[in-house]
């Protein structure tokens, strides 16, 4: 089974709080990439309470963003036809449950590769991919490079390359 994991393509970080103009074309193909997609799709959602500021994340990014509830936390409207289960929540920038979701599912059919798009590649992609191979180290975990944006097109790239040093497959 092939597994896609589109991460925190919410309102926030494509023309909302965070968003930036790189998020806003990668949209379009993270739409095709889903919708020609062969295999299991799962979104996670950036989540925050109303006491984000006071939390070390909002403390060294005093910006409101994907707020529970808020318009902006939600997953964009291009996106949410392909949203067939409710996305996995994450208050950090990995997701344990997400892990623990795909062990599961290669317990009852066996997950050949985990691919990756969405937002940012810097700090939320770089860090699920990295606990995605952690948690299934045997299975290939790859990340389109063009299906994600960073927070600034260097750190995009950085983490790209970061990625590739930790034998995860980036596609170019």
């Amino acid at each position: 089974m092939k597994v896609l994991v589109v991460v925190d393509m919410q309102n926030d970080f494509i023309d909302g709080a965070l968003g930036t103009k790189e998020a806003q074309a990668v949209l379009p193909r993270v739409v095709e990439k889903v919708r020609g997609f062969e295999g299991k799709v799962v979104f996670t959602r950036d989540t925050h309470e109303k006491d984000y500021l006071q939390t070390q994340e909002g403390r060294r990014l005093p910006v409101e963003h994907c707020i529970r509830q808020s318009r902006g936390w939600e997953i964009h409207d291009q996106l949410k036809p392909f949203c067939e289960d409710a996305p996995v929540d994450k208050v950090t920038f990995a997701s344990v449950d997400l892990g623990q979701k795909m062990v599961q599912w290669n317990r009852e059919d066996r997950i050949t590769s985990i691919e990756l798009a969405g937002l940012c590649t810097d700090i939320c992609v770089i860090s699920n991919a990295m606990l995605l191979k952690a948690f299934l180290p045997e299975v290939e975990i790859i990340v389109d490079s063009t299906c994600c944006a960073g927070v600034a097109p260097e750190s995009h790239e950085r983490a790209l390359e970061a990625m590739e040093v930790c034998q995860i497959t980036v596609r170019r």
